[in-house]
């Protein structure tokens, strides 16, 4: 197995191989009863979310006054839903670890965001979104909730060009789109290759006229450490003042987790460094259901590990595959620079083995395809870690100009970390985790199984399956922010006002004094490791067997090592300062002894799941040619997770996946 990682001093492995051989799938988890989506109603599917929406039950205006909602993050789904709550009348609380809603991760998402408007008169339809999407997902995501975003993708582009989001135009003054993976036609929107960033500010602007009209309380540079529920519903969250260490509790009728995805348990990925897991695993924790935490993305175009001094990686952005051309020497032997090498001595080796959809296939396949010419040795740069994006033929056939009109921040990003000019020489890229399709279980209405917890955006599993299409993130957050969640938690909401809780509440006081313990005990170790020792030691070990490829001897050996890490993190890590204080040591201990439970549990769930698909990749499982092989008869369903305590076997509830209107067979893009 190739990695991207650097290699570091790591203790030396002595778990004795007959240890690690004796973890057997079927003795590391519980068999639970099947979960199951009650929520959708039973209508042809283009008629589900009409027949949804008309049958929730609706708050008036004067009671939503009463009513109070909590939701912790502020990116696209965070921003996007206490924004249109705020608006709506109901009391909104709303939190973040960064010191402005702006700096949420979805800034960093550069390519576009996905909308069946079929402005390009290709073909395009919501039926179409609704299948590639379905299909892209490996035949791994719930037929319904895909349908209902793509059926409200159109809505968010009027939504966002009415906020004045500045999407690219063509020269008549209608909306440009562009291609991405895994598609064939293009109904992709963006803004250069800041659409993320634009998106935000929309939302960010529309977040910032609610916290004045006095809707919206923000609290910023607080974190959640924990979930508060009382008489079996989620009734508020204790947070820690991250400048000064106070804890505090914060009650409403409602909570709403939109705090991202945990690509960040691989240590090195295009997630910023503060992404973490810690809100939804402490709502797993006390009893939300986790759905398919093995379902990682690897995204195929970033820019390659140059030392073992990163923290994180840079993404490129995946539009650029619309232009630019793949491919790596036709030998390994072959070192000249890129531009001496003719055509005759290159491998297009995507163009080569996908014909109908090139250097668009989805993100899985072109990430494992270059896993795969680099491990035959025709990798290019440092390592041989490394395949070419070539802009050659593009800058020759639209212009260099309309080459920087379409990526021109990309590429100086690129020129700025790497000091080479891509208009010049061919950039170099290389997959690392992006994006995680698994997150916390949820129903129609995006509840989880703890009545009153809502989950939205890239902190639950609903819409993606087992691979991600590439502008589907931007579009299921604000579809989940703008459209979905004011109808749906409305519908729970009718049941309130709810009996008032404060701080003196027994499950208040239980969950400070959780929280207190935690970190006390953290604080009081005093080991000889620091927190990001444990954390790259960690991502070695997930990136190395639950990464791009998966084996049965690896995802064993992993949570082995993993059991042992977690145990000499717990006896031997260092956390210097206190807690009353700003202490960015203790903030990442926090999160990364929550990443050392999550990253065993991912593990279990890839070596419960023996199939390939989509990012999940299980080297037994595979066609002839190296393509994913699934297994639907076995494994045609959604991996509920349910916490088994300490020390104890997580439980297994599947929800069974059944394709009315998509016939499931083995992904093509030939």
């Amino acid at each position: 197995m190739t990695t991207t990682v650097p290699p570091e001093t790591i203790p030396p492995e002595t778990t004795p191989a007959d240890e690690i051989n004796s973890v057997d799938a079927d003795s590391l988890y519980v068999l639970g009863d099947d979960v199951a989506d009650t929520k959708a109603p039973n209508v042809p599917i283009d008629r589900r979310w009409e027949e949804r929406k008309f049958k929730a039950k609706l708050v008036n205006p004067a009671n939503r006054r009463k009513l109070s909602i909590i939701i912790v993050g502020t990116g696209l789904a965070g921003g996007s839903a206490a924004a249109t709550l705020g608006e709506a009348g109901y009391q909104v609380t709303s939190f973040c670890y960064q010191d402005s809603p702006r700096r949420a991760h979805s800034i960093a998402a550069q390519g576009g965001i996905n909308a069946a408007k079929n402005y390009r008169n290709d073909g395009d339809s919501t039926y179409r979104l609704f299948y590639d999407t379905v299909k892209g997902g490996d035949f791994r995501a719930r037929e319904s909730n895909v349908y209902r975003l793509a059926e409200v993708s159109a809505n968010i582009i009027d939504q966002c060009v009415a906020q004045g989001v500045p999407f690219a135009r063509e020269y008549g003054g209608m909306l440009d789109n562009r291609s991405f993976g895994g598609v064939q036609v293009s109904r992709t929107f963006y803004a250069r290759g800041q659409t993320g960033q634009q998106l935000l500010i929309g939302a960010y602007q529309a977040l910032e006229r609610q916290i004045a009209a006095g809707t919206v309380t923000m609290h910023t540079r607080h974190e959640m450490l924990e979930l508060i529920i009382v008489d079996g519903k989620a009734r508020g969250i204790v947070a820690r003042d991250m400048k000064t260490g106070e804890i505090e509790t914060q009650f409403a009728d409602a909570v709403v987790l939109a705090s991202g995805g945990y690509g960040n348990v691989f240590f090195l990925s295009t997630n910023a460094m503060g992404c973490n897991v810690t809100a939804t695993w402490r709502a797993h924790r006390k009893g939300a259901l986790f759905g398919n935490p093995c379902y990682t993305q690897i995204h195929p175009t970033c820019i390659p590990v140059s030392g073992d001094y990163q923290s994180k990686l840079t993404l490129m952005s995946e539009s650029l595959r619309n232009d630019g051309r793949i491919w790596v020497p036709a030998s390994g032997e072959d070192k000249r620079d890129p531009r001496q090498i003719p055509e005759e001595d290159r491998d297009y080796y995507l163009e080569r083995i996908y014909p109908s959809f090139g250097n668009l296939v989805p993100r899985d396949i072109a990430s494992r395809a270059a896993k795969n010419v680099c491990d035959e040795g025709r990798g290019v740069g440092p390592g041989g870690l490394g395949v070419y994006l070539d802009f050659a033929d593009a800058i020759k056939r639209l212009g260099r100009k309309a080459v920087e009109a379409k990526y021109g921040n990309l590429f100086d990003m690129y020129a700025q970390i790497t000091g080479e000019n891509p208009y010049e020489t061919p950039m170099r890229i290389y997959p690392a985790v992006h994006y995680t399709m698994g997150g916390l279980w949820v129903d129609y209405d995006l509840e989880s199984t703890i009545p009153g917890l809502f989950v939205a955006g890239e902190a639950n599993f609903s819409d993606h399956g087992a691979n991600r299409l590439g502008a589907s993130a931007l579009m299921q957050g604000l579809a989940d922010g703008y459209f979905v969640l004011p109808y749906t938690i409305a519908n729970y909401l009718a049941d309130g006002p709810f009996p008032k809780v404060d701080a003196s509440h027994p499950a208040a006081v239980a969950a400070v004094d959780a929280v207190r313990d935690r970190i006390d005990t953290l604080l009081s170790i005093n080991g000889s490791r620091t927190v990001d020792s444990f954390h790259k030691e960690l991502g070695h070990i997930m990136w190395d067997y639950c990464g791009m490829e998966r084996t049965e001897e690896g995802l064993r050996k992993a949570i082995t090592r993993i059991r042992e890490l977690r145990k000499e993190f717990w006896s031997d890590v260092r956390v210097l300062g206190t807690n009353e204080e700003l202490n960015q040591a203790l903030e990442r201990a926090g999160r990364v002894a929550d990443f050392l439970e999550l990253g065993e549990l991912m593990c279990i769930d890839a070596l419960v799941r023996r199939e390939s698909c989509g990012g999940h990749f299980r080297a037994e499982s595979q066609t002839e040619d190296g393509e994913a092989l699934r297994h639907d008869e076995e494994f045609a369903f959604v991996s509920a997770w349910e916490w088994g305590g300490d020390g104890g076997r997580p439980v297994l509830h599947k929800e069974s996946l059944v394709y009315e209107y998509v016939e499931m067979k083995q992904r093509s893009y030939k």
